[in-house]
């Protein structure tokens, strides 16, 4: 579950944000955007020390400087319910992904990388295991072990 899709659906459902220095605010969410800067209306804000109390009509919220979020349990079960209905999460089926199919080709983890769509080793990778191939033979004849035999580990 991502956290943006999280506050796009608790839009107007009341929640308690605490912020890195300690303070709280309770209201009801108004909006968000991408960067988790969010507006609050109807707030009551809450001192570091839970001392002193402001009510105030509406205010916002810098995403850099929130700690947590407080948000109810049914706002997290609709998230849930909508991700089961849409059949699978982000990026793709499980199946594609083990694959090696999503986004970017096959064998982007491994220098492969987004470049024009080529499957196969990428840019580099051949070069390298060739290397390594002429190192384990340089290995072996130190080794007195005959040609074309494999390692068994």
């Amino acid at each position: 579950m991502l956290p943006l899709s999280l506050l796009k659906t608790a839009q107007n459902h009341p929640m308690l944000v605490e912020l890195k220095n300690g303070e709280t605010y309770n209201g009801h969410l108004v909006s968000c955007d991408n960067w988790m800067n969010i507006n609050l209306r109807e707030v009551i804000c809450t001192s570091r020390d839970g001392d002193k109390f402001w009510r105030m009509p509406e205010c916002y919220i810098r995403g850099s400087t929130i700690k947590y979020l407080r948000i109810p349990d049914e706002i997290i079960d609709m998230v849930k319910e909508e991700v089961v209905s849409k059949g699978r999460g982000r990026g793709g089926t499980q199946q594609n992904k083990q694959q090696g199919k999503g986004r970017g080709g096959a064998g982007r983890g491994l220098f492969g990388g987004r470049g024009r769509g080529m499957t196969g080793p990428g840019r580099g990778q051949q070069q390298q295991q060739q290397q390594q191939q002429q190192q384990q033979q340089q290995q072996d004849k130190k080794m007195g072990k005959p040609q074309g035999m494999k390692n068994q580990h």
